[in-house]
């Protein structure tokens, strides 16, 4: 090969490798905003307006110093609320201090709620976790039931432990349905927080009215037309990846996530925040 030619290739191939660096850089780094509008008959006057961000899978992943890049987007939101849907830290590459330091920051801008995901769980670490998530102010919640209240009304809020935090499959589902039994009936707007999507059948069925979970990380690869390719529990070309579902009266917003674990890369698929309005039927 002439030396000019070889030049060349060599160029092309460093322009070629560049391009790619960016690519995945920007796939698993950039921070993309989902939004969402959220009309119910049931939803108070009080509550019309009301934001909710969501935020999911973060797996210890640091973004910018501080968190300081995820933090601008969550403020310029101007939530009222602020939910977390599990896997917060990572079993694999365990760091409490990346957790720590953006639900400090979060519990700042608005009330944050947080369930736990599986990884909590398979770190082992579980309950150091949980106590700096209170000495922060986060509101954890563990298999129980809050009343959000706003001028004078009043919404409901569950929030569950994930499975992996039960000894078998039948006692997760004694739990789950000792805390949302009751709701059935229920004229109150109410909303779930649950890891796994994949249970979304048994969470309709006491008549939830808005769901969010996440866990499946969109999928890991997203395709046009098609959907993500793989998550945790659902296995190849997943029902319920990424985005919005519904079943009878009840919907549910899954959250793409935040950070890595087992798979390291996302391709087509960066990382989310979602952003929920409720608005009251007039």
């Amino acid at each position: 090969m002439k030396k000019g030619k070889k030049k060349k290739w060599i160029i092309y191939c460093f322009v070629l490798v560049c391009f790619i660096g960016i690519f995945f850089y920007v796939q698993n780094n950039a921070v993309e905003t989902t939004e969402y509008t959220i009309q119910f008959d049931n939803i108070p006057t009080m509550f019309d307006q009301y934001k909710i961000v969501q935020l999911s899978d973060l797996h210890s992943k640091w973004f910018g110093q501080e968190q300081k890049k995820l933090i601008k987007k969550v403020e310029k939101e101007n939530p009222d609320l602020i939910v977390f849907t599990g896997d917060l830290v990572d079993s694999k590459k365990y760091d409490e201090q990346a957790s720590l330091s953006l639900m400090a920051q979060l519990v700042a801008i608005a009330p944050v709620y947080f369930v736990t995901g599986n990884h909590e769980w398979w770190s082992g670490k579980y309950s150091s976790l949980e106590e700096g998530l209170l000495a922060a102010g986060v509101h954890v919640l563990r298999n129980e039931r809050e009343v959000i209240k706003r001028n004078g009304e009043e919404i409901v809020l569950f929030g569950i432990d994930d499975p992996a935090a039960f000894a078998t499959e039948e006692e997760s589902n004694i739990i789950l349905h000792e805390l949302l039994d009751d709701n059935k009936n229920n004229t109150n707007f109410t909303m779930l927080l649950a890891h796994r999507p994949e249970l979304f059948s048994t969470y309709a069925q006491y008549e939830i009215d808005l769901i969010f979970s996440g866990h499946a990380h969109g999928g890991q690869v997203r395709f046009p037309f098609i959907g993500g390719l793989v998550a945790p529990n659902q296995g190849f070309l997943p029902t319920y990846d990424a985005g919005m579902f519904t079943i009878n009266q009840s919907t549910m917003i899954v959250n793409r996530g935040l950070g890595n674990s087992i798979i390291p890369l996302r391709i087509f698929n960066r990382p989310e925040i979602v952003v929920v309005t409720l608005v009251a039927e007039r």
